[in-house]
């Protein structure tokens, strides 16, 4: 019988709050809440302050997640996802906490960084805007507020052409200049010079953009809406935004707690959230803010919905962490027309393969990643490029990737040109068995494309590859002389001749 829901669940183990939803999801990909729990926690603080997570808190967090999944336990939940976020990402003993969470509990918590945070966000907030029929995310900057950074980014026609983290969120700002809050009597207007001293450079970019629609997340975004009392659900007029923030930085935490009825955790994170909002909205021409109640919990869910029974919006997701990649190609000054050629015949050698490697969806954006950015180094030097662009590659923040997913990608353009994955080089030694066979076949695959245009001049139309004979025939389509993409080729199939194990002959159509 086909499978017509499943009860699933969300962890998110943030700086700040611990949190659990429970949900059904429905073939269509609905989502409906069936249970939903928040804990504070002092793991931000903790690790804002001192670079470790406190004895108490670990055990205090242990407790909750235990408590979690006994709840989990009666709903019959299976399917679920737990990750942590910069709270614990950041601290120094952070593999000492998942352990013993897994100890404690049963849960296996993943790690993740910021571009995968943003990821699972941006699910849940183009899931939030296609279900409200609305055009706000078609020409938008979003600014997503995280305990511990800002991310910022743009969309263009509904497509993410821009993205940035920076490591200044509300509960940083808190720790970092916390010895200063009882020595001033300004204590917003030096957060609001610090804030300024690190934006400069990402705030005469955004100035110079035609920027319609402001969309602001993350948690204080719901208290901020609720305090400023706008008519509309999910919009705050500037001059709201203004007047609260005006009332605000005259008022200690206490002051914020008695005047607005809330608890001193939310009062300390009001502060920094309104000034980065404040800030945001100077530099934009926007009328005002849009808070959608987009989350991390809520992107967690709709990830499992996509994997589950919604094809259509995982497409869409993957469609901006290609954007996003592009952009990044784009800043080092990669030969657009060269990198799609090139994305354009891997991606078909690898569907036309896959009896032979067996990789999947996950892999094959491993490589279409690789393809776009492969020539990135030459911004560096044409000389010894893909060194080059390996290290250009594994600084990268790429939305949806984990740091490991980073590093295999890196090592996949490392090796395309001439050597040949090195057991004696650091970074491919790392890699565990299962990682440096996939960087193997998908290098191989990058090798024979990067061939195919060698002459930069997108002469190959289309290629079709068929058995021949215990061989593979790779036939290229070109109306153009393509000798020299002949001659390329013959040198590069070895080692996917190796990899693969069977011969790979070309002919021209």
């Amino acid at each position: 019988m086909k499978k017509i829901f499943e009860v699933v669940a969300s962890i998110d183990i943030g700086s700040n709050y611990l949190r659990l939803i429970i949900a059904q999801i429905n073939i269509d990909g609905s989502i409906n809440v069936l249970e939903e729990l928040v804990k504070t926690t002092n793991i931000g603080k903790d690790t804002f302050s001192k670079g470790r997570i406190a004895v108490s808190t670990i055990r205090e967090t242990c407790e909750t997640l235990k408590g979690f999944t006994i709840l989990m336990k009666e709903y019959k939940v299976k399917n679920y996802k737990a990750v942590a976020t910069s709270g614990i990402r950041e601290a120094e003993n952070r593999e000492y906490i998942i352990e013993q969470i897994r100890l404690a509990s049963g849960m296996r918590v993943k790690i993740i960084n910021s571009a995968e945070e943003r990821f699972y966000i941006y699910k849940d907030l183009r899931n939030y805007y296609t279900s409200e029929g609305s055009r706000v995310l078609k020409e938008s900057i979003i600014v997503n507020i995280t305990s511990g950074g800002i991310e910022v980014s743009t969309y263009e026609k509904g497509k993410l052409m821009f993205t940035e983290y920076l490591k200044l969120g509300p509960s940083r700002l808190r720790e970092v200049l916390g010895d200063l809050e009882t020595k001033i009597i300004s204590f917003p207007s030096i957060m609001e010079e610090f804030l300024e001293s690190k934006m400069y450079l990402l705030k005469s970019k955004i100035k110079e953009m035609n920027i319609k629609n402001f969309i602001g997340l993350g948690g204080e975004l719901n208290t901020i809406l609720q305090l400023c009392k706008g008519k509309e659900k999910d919009f705050i007029r500037r001059e709201d935004i203004v007047r609260f923030y005006n009332d605000i930085c005259n008022k200690t935490n206490e002051q914020i707690v008695d005047a607005y009825k809330i608890p001193i955790k939310k009062a300390e994170l009001l502060l920094p959230s309104i000034i980065i909002l404040n800030y945001f909205l100077k530099i934009t021409n926007t009328k005002g803010i849009y808070a959608p109640k987009a989350s991390l919990r809520y992107g967690i869910l709709c990830d499992i919905s996509d994997d589950l029974f919604h094809k259509e919006r995982k497409n869409e997701s993957l469609d901006d962490i290609i954007n996003s990649v592009w952009y990044i190609a784009l800043k080092y000054g990669v030969d657009e027309k060269h990198g799609k050629q090139i994305e354009k015949i891997a991606l078909s050698i690898f569907d036309q393969t896959k009896k032979l490697h067996k990789l999947g969806d996950r892999e094959r954006l491993y490589l279409q990643v690789a393809s776009i950015l492969h020539d990135s180094g030459n911004y560096v030097s044409f000389s010894d490029h893909e060194i080059h662009s390996y290290n250009i590659i594994i600084t990268q923040s790429i939305m949806g990737l984990s740091d490991s997913e980073v590093i295999l990608i890196a090592n996949i353009v490392r090796y395309h040109i001439n050597e040949l994955p090195n057991y004696n080089y650091g970074s491919y030694q790392r890699l565990s068995n299962e990682d440096k066979i996939t960087v193997s076949k998908l290098t191989a695959i990058l090798k024979i494309a990067e061939s195919l245009d060698i002459s930069h001049k997108q002469k190959i139309a289309d290629i079709n590859i068929v058995n021949s004979q215990d061989k593979l025939l790779l036939k290229i389509y070109s109306q153009k002389d393509n000798l020299l993409e002949q001659w390329s080729f013959m040198n590069s199939r070895e080692f996917f001749q190796e990899v693969m194990g069977i011969e790979l002959e070309i002919k021209a159509q």
